[in-house]
C-alpha cells in the first residue's frame, strides 16, 4: 500500500496495475505490464507472453531481462497531491 503515493511517484507509476521488479542489489530490472494481453481481465490463453514471470525466470537463472520495459495499462494512477 502506498497511500501517500511517495513510492508509486519515485517510480512514476502510471497505471494500476504497473509492475515493478527489483533484483537483491536495489536495481529496477523490469517495469511495465503483466503481460501482453491488456483485454484479458481474468482470463488468460495460451498465446499469451506474461512480462512479469519471464523477467522473474530470467532474473533467477542470472539472465538478461529481454523484456526490461514494456507499455503497462489499466486505470490511470489518481495522486491525492
Amino acid at each position: 500500500m502506498d497511500p501517500s503515493g511517495v513510492i508509486g511517484k519515485l517510480y512514476g507509476a502510471r497505471t494500476t496495475p504497473h509492475m515493478y521488479i527489483v533484483d537483491t542489489k536495489g536495481i529496477l530490472v523490469y517495469k511495465g505490464a503483466i503481460d501482453d494481453k491488456p483485454t484479458s481481465w481474468g482470463k488468460i490463453d495460451a498465446g499469451t507472453k506474461n512480462y512479469v514471470l519471464d523477467a522473474l525466470s530470467e532474473l533467477m537463472a542470472g539472465n538478461r531481462i529481454t523484456h526490461a520495459a514494456t507499455q503497462p495499462y489499466g486505470c490511470s494512477v489518481k495522486y491525492g497531491s
